[in-house]
């Protein structure tokens, strides 16, 4: 049934785009985690971009965002900044709208 198997290719298509703008988008909102928690730690330049960095490899420790939140809850408590759990959340969920929206206006 060709009309069959081309449905199915591209509802195989369409949900690997989606999981790789998922992908790229969670990745995008990680980078600008860190550098929303570098600007609260008083990193800039190349300290803050390399925080950044280490944010983005956290998420690779375990499935989901709370290897991402315990990495930068811990190191803002270690730096002495007040940040509250919910902010940190409440950021990271504003931060993926917005990754999202860069890579889909990237093209």
């Amino acid at each position: 049934m060709p009309g069959f198997d081309d449905r199915q290719k591209s509802e195989e298509a369409r949900f690997a785009h989606d999981s790789e703008l998922k992908f790229r988008a969670e990745a995008r909102r990680n980078k600008l985690l860190g550098l929303w928690a570098a600007e609260k730690a008083g990193l800039s330049g190349e300290a803050a971009q390399a925080y950044a960095t280490e944010v983005v490899a956290a998420d690779f420790e375990e499935a989901g965002d709370e290897d991402v939140f315990r990495k930068v809850a811990g190191d803002l408590k270690a730096r002495g900044v007040a940040v509250d759990d919910a902010t940190i959340r409440a950021k990271m969920a504003e931060l993926v709208g917005v990754a999202r929206q860069q890579l889909l206006t990237e093209g």
